[in-house]
């Protein structure tokens, strides 16, 4: 069953008010983004194309944590194994100052998009086989749906 975007906005604003990292992370990540509100929230999810703009947040968070061991959300936060994805909509791939990057994934070229993210997350390998990400894949295209929904949402400047 799928929960209305309201209901989602106001369990992302619960759930992200419940969030904490663990003491190595907030060691290094710069002080607590402001949490999104419920409006925000929408804002965010509208701006992303279908199914992606659908996605349930809470259960991408918790699809997401398997991808938090590497990699960090927060702006300024730290690159780990793998780069902070911070901004990731719209950036170039390869090109968070300070990672090192597989030559495949410096030369790849393209834009990150929910689409590209989603076909990258199904399996890294599949599209560059060189990548250094160990990650084996996310096969549940509605979990894809979600953890790209739940990216949206920790990664984008909050609209005013």
């Amino acid at each position: 069953m799928r929960i209305s975007v309201l209901a989602m906005a106001a369990a992302a604003t619960l759930a992200l008010a419940a969030c904490g990292q663990s003491s190595s992370q907030s060691d290094q990540a710069p002080a607590a983004p402001a949490q999104a509100t419920p409006e925000q929230v929408k804002t965010l999810l509208a701006q992303l194309p279908a199914p992606y703009n659908t996605g349930d947040i809470v259960n991408g968070k918790a699809r997401f944590t398997q991808c938090a061991a590497c990699h960090t959300t927060a702006q300024g936060g730290p690159n780990l194994t793998g780069p902070n994805l911070y901004g990731v909509f719209g950036r170039k791939a390869g090109s968070v100052d300070g990672f090192a990057y597989s030559d495949a994934m410096k030369a790849a070229g393209w834009t990150w998009d929910p689409a590209r993210i989603d076909t990258w997350i199904t399996n890294p390998h599949a599209v560059l086989a060189t990548t250094k990400m160990s990650f084996p894949g996310l096969k549940d295209p509605k979990d894809r749906i979600d953890v790209i929904a739940y990216l949206k949402t920790v990664t984008s400047p909050l609209p005013q």
